[in-house]
C-alpha cells in the first residue's frame, strides 16, 4: 500500500496534494513554497491531477481564488510563504468567518524587515488568531501524512475551517529524504469527494460574509471558537484512521518522547524536533532525565493534553521560532497559559532560531543547562522573560 522513494519535501507535498483530488488550485509564487505550486502546476498540465490551476497576480488574489471556489462547494488549496501570506490574512479571515474548508501550506520563512528568507515561524504564528487551524509538521514523510489528513479534517461537518500545514522552508520543503506514499484507492478511502452541506448556486441562493450588528457578532466568532476547540477531537480521529491505512502515526496533538520521568520538558514545534530527539537521546544516556513534548496542533492549542504530559515535570523549556514583540515567544505564552494552576512547574521560553538561527545540540543542551537553573530559583521565575538563544548583543 505504500510507495517509497526519495523525494524532495514540496513534492511529497504537491504529490499528497494530487492525491486527494482538489478542484481548485490558486497560487502566487514565492520562495521557498515555490517547488510546490511548480510541481501541481506541472501534475495539472500533464493531465495528471484533474483540476483547475489558476496563476494568480498575487497571494491575496490567489486566496481569494481558493475562497470563491470554496464557496461554490468544492475541494480547494492553496499555498504561500512570508509576507505572501501576511497578504492573504484578510481573506484568512473571511475564509474562516464564512466556514469554507480550504487546506494551504503555510511554508514558514522569515517575515521582514530586514529581508531574509531563512526559516522561521514568525509568519504562521502571526496568523494564529484569524480562525484557521494550524498543524505543525517535523518531516517531509509528516508533511505528506498531514495534508491529506488536513483536507478530512477541515470538511468535517463539525469544523468547516481553514486548515493550515506549516512547514519548515528549506530545512523540509527543499531537503530529500525517503518519503512513502499511498496508493490512490487507499486515500480515496480516507478521504471521500467532498459533500458541502451548502453552496452557492443560482438554484438555491445565500447570502456569504453578509453585514452583522452588535447582536450577532459575538456569536459568529464564537462558532469559530467553538468549531476549533471541536477540532481537537477530529485530529486525533483523523490521525488514528490514517495509521490504519498507512502504519504512521505523527502523535494527533502532541506526540510525547521520553515523558515518562522527566524533570525537564522541552516544548516545540516542526523541524527543530529532530534536532531535539538526538539531543535528548544523548542526554538521557548520560542519566539526565529529559523528555519532550511536540506540540503538532497549535491551533486549536491542545492545552489539556500538555498539561497531562507535563504533570510530573519540574520544568518546561518552551522553544520559540517566533516572538510576540514586547512580550515572548508565542508557543510559550501559551503554554504558561495551559500551566498557569499548576503549582511547582516553572515555564520558561527561549527564542530560538529565529530568522534561521541555527538551532543545534549544544544549543538544546545550554537550553537545558538554563532550564534546571530556572529551577532553582524559585516561583519568581515564572515571571521571567523569554531568553534569546545565540544573541550577539553586540550588533544591537
Amino acid at each position: 500500500m505504500n510507495r517509497l522513494s526519495v523525494i524532495e519535501g514540496s513534492m511529497a507535498v504537491a504529490e499528497a496534494v494530487r492525491a486527494c483530488r482538489p478542484s481548485v488550485i490558486s497560487a502566487y509564487p514565492i520562495s521557498p513554497q515555490t517547488h510546490i505550486i511548480e510541481s501541481l502546476s506541472q501534475m495539472a498540465a500533464d493531465g495528471v491531477l484533474d483540476c483547475e490551476f489558476v496563476r494568480a497576480d498575487s497571494e491575496f488574489s490567489a486566496a481569494s481564488i481558493v475562497y470563491g471556489a470554496s464557496a461554490t462547494g468544492v475541494r480547494a488549496y492553496t499555498a504561500s510563504s512570508s509576507q505572501g501570506l501576511l497578504l492573504m490574512t484578510e481573506v484568512i479571515y473571511n475564509t474562516a468567518g464564512t466556514r469554507l474548508p480550504i487546506v494551504m501550506t503555510g511554508v514558514n520563512r522569515a517575515v521582514s524587515t530586514p529581508v531574509s528568507i531563512q526559516v522561521d515561524q514568525q509568519d504562521t504564528i502571526s496568523l494564529r488568531d484569524t480562525g484557521m487551524l494550524q498543524l505543525y509538521v517535523e518531516s517531509s514523510q509528516e508533511a505528506y501524512d498531514t495534508h491529506i489528513q488536513a483536507f478530512r479534517i477541515s470538511e468535517d461537518p463539525d469544523v468547516l475551517l481553514p486548515v493550515m500545514v506549516c512547514m519548515d522552508g528549506w530545512i523540509l520543503t527543499h531537503n530529500y529524504e525517503p518519503v512513502a506514499t499511498l496508493e490512490q484507492e487507499a486515500v480515496d478511502s480516507f478521504l471521500p469527494p467532498f459533500q458541502p452541506s451548502q453552496y452557492l448556486t443560482p438554484e438555491k441562493p445565500l447570502t456569504y460574509g453578509s453585514y452583522a450588528e452588535d447582536d450577532v457578532m459575538m456569536e459568529f466568532k464564537f462558532a469559530v471558537h467553538d468549531a476549533q476547540l471541536r477540532a481537537l477531537d477530529k485530529i486525533e480521529q483523523a490521525a488514528g484512521d490514517f495509521k490504519a491505512i498507512s502504519g504512521r502515526w505523527h502523535g494527533g496533538l502532541i506526540e510525547e518522547y521520553e515523558t515518562q520521568d522527566a524533570e525537564v520538558l522541552l516544548v516545540a514545534m516542526g523541524a527543530v524536533v529532530g534536532t531535539i530527539k538526538d539531543a535528548v537521546d544523548e542526554l538521557r544516556a548520560e542519566g539526565e532525565k529529559v523528555g519532550l513534548i511536540k506540540v503538532r496542533s497549535y491551533r486549536p492549542f491542545p492545552a489539556e493534553r500538555i498539561r497531562a504530559a507535563a504533570s510530573k515535570s519540574k520544568v518546561l523549556a518552551v522553544l520559540d521560532a517566533n516572538v510576540s514583540m514586547g512580550s515572548e515567544g508565542a508557543l510559550a505564552l501559551d503554554v504558561k497559559s495551559a500551566l498557569c494552576n499548576s503549582p511547582g512547574q516553572v515555564v520558561q521560553g527561549f527564542i530560538a532560531g529565529l530568522g534561521g538561527k541555527e538551532v543545534n545540540k549544544e544549543s538544546i543542551r545550554d537550553i537545558v543547562a538554563q532550564a534546571k537553573e530556572t529551577v532553582d530559583k524559585g516561583p519568581i521565575a515564572k515571571e521571567s522573560r523569554s531568553e534569546w538563544i545565540g544573541l550577539n548583543r553586540e550588533i544591537v
